[in-house]
């Protein structure tokens, strides 16, 4: 699962686990063995909920990893109930809780050592997140700097996880203060952080970042190489049958469409990236996707119900 092949994941569980939600039967099971099964079956429904766009998945998952972290707790596993309370970190960003969110990754910091390098690097960066999600680009990059001693003695896709955040920060940051160093410094780390991943074996968290540094291609007019990005990107998650992240994809070409006037394929490609995210619940996402479509809508003419759109947009987020 840590190379994000969570069917794969899903399937090594066997009889163990029947599907998204469902809590495995573990009363056989020596209690160790019971409380990471229970966290592994949350951590899955919470990926997988968010992959086919399950209603309600986020809340199933943080049962059940709520459920493994007083087990873990019980037993004295002082690393399990950190890695239990991340995982719920995760949970709560997904669902727009940001302020639990931030709470409960910084509870799952306290108690690591040097030694927890992997789980330290994965609170660093999933901190950066929340505080992404809410805008604040520079406390974002302060995360990351503070963080880059952990880093340096990570794997490569620890290292492909440093180096896309600072990116994805760099870009924020070159879009809201129009600074074109920014910008340079963001493709130099998107770069390294397909590097990275490629390195490691991790094909969706190179595509994802291939379809970050096309969306900053995209704004800086690069247009035909946005695409070229987007295309790879898109054979990466059609082949993990991700429609998801294919959503998040598609976004991206619609704004790149949008860009070049093509109004009415871009037109075409947000409807359908807009019943995709509706089903999953994702609501950031999905207010991001309402507003692209309401720009489209407005520039072919459809005032009204662009203006309609645009304040459903302002009321998803």
């Amino acid at each position: 699962m840590h190379k994000g092949q969570h069917e794969a994941a899903r399937e090594a569980l066997g009889e163990l686990w029947s599907g998204i939600g469902q809590t495995p039967d573990v009363k056989k099971l020596p209690r160790a063995v019971a409380a990471e099964v229970l966290l592994q079956c949350g951590v899955l429904t919470g990926w997988l909920g968010r992959i086919r766009s399950v209603e309600g998945a986020q809340e199933k998952a943080q049962d059940l990893i709520t459920t493994a972290s007083r087990e873990f707790q019980v037993q004295g596993r002082r690393e399990k109930v950190s890695e239990a309370q991340y995982e719920l970190g995760v949970c709560y960003w997904r669902g727009g809780a940001y302020s639990e969110a931030r709470v409960m990754l910084r509870e799952a910091l306290k108690p690591l050592t040097d030694a927890d390098v992997e789980l330290k690097a994965k609170i660093h960066i999933r901190r950066t997140l929340v505080e992404i999600s809410e805008n604040r680009y520079h406390d974002a990059l302060s995360i990351l700097k503070e963080a880059e001693p952990v880093f340096e003695s990570a794997n490569d896709a620890l290292k492909g996880k440093w180096h896309g955040q600072r990116a994805i920060i760099l870009l924020k940051l070159a879009t809201t203060e129009g600074r074109a160093d920014y910008a340079d410094r963001a493709i130099i780390e998107f770069t390294a952080a397909i590097y990275h991943y490629e390195q490691a074996g991790h094909e969706r968290y190179c595509g994802i970042n291939l379809n970050n540094l096309a969306f900053l291609l995209y704004k800086l007019g690069r247009y035909r190489d946005a695409h070229e990005h987007l295309d790879r990107a898109q054979l990466i998650f059609t082949k993990l049958k991700d429609p998801g992240i294919l959503a998040q994809v598609d976004e991206t070409r619609a704004r790149v469409l949008v860009a070049e006037k093509k109004y009415r394929d871009a037109e075409r490609i947000i409807a359908d990236v807009i019943k995709t995210l509706e089903k999953g619940g994702q609501s950031a996402l999905l207010a991001d996707a309402l507003t692209v479509q309401g720009v489209v809508w407005a520039r072919v003419g459809g005032f009204e119900s662009s203006i309609n759109i645009l304040k459903h947009a302002m009321r998803v987020a």
